[in-house]
């Protein structure tokens, strides 16, 4: 589960509940995860955040960091 996925505009990554911006993607065999995926992903993950810090002070609002 990535916490931006939402944002990575991937659509291996299905998105969560809706209340933050989460995506995973759910494997049950090894043989399913593609490297070349999630070394995109875990870049984009780096690149893509969300202020979940200060959530309560921006009312509810998510900001995304910079």
């Amino acid at each position: 589960m990535f916490w931006s996925g939402e944002d990575f505009d991937e659509s291996n990554l299905k998105p969560g509940t809706g209340k933050y911006k989460d995506a995973s993607a759910r494997y049950t065999e090894l043989e399913q995860i593609n490297a070349k995926d999630l070394k995109r992903w875990l870049k984009k993950a780096t690149e893509i955040q969300w202020d979940y810090k200060n959530i309560y002070k921006h009312k509810g609002r998510l900001e995304r960091l910079v």
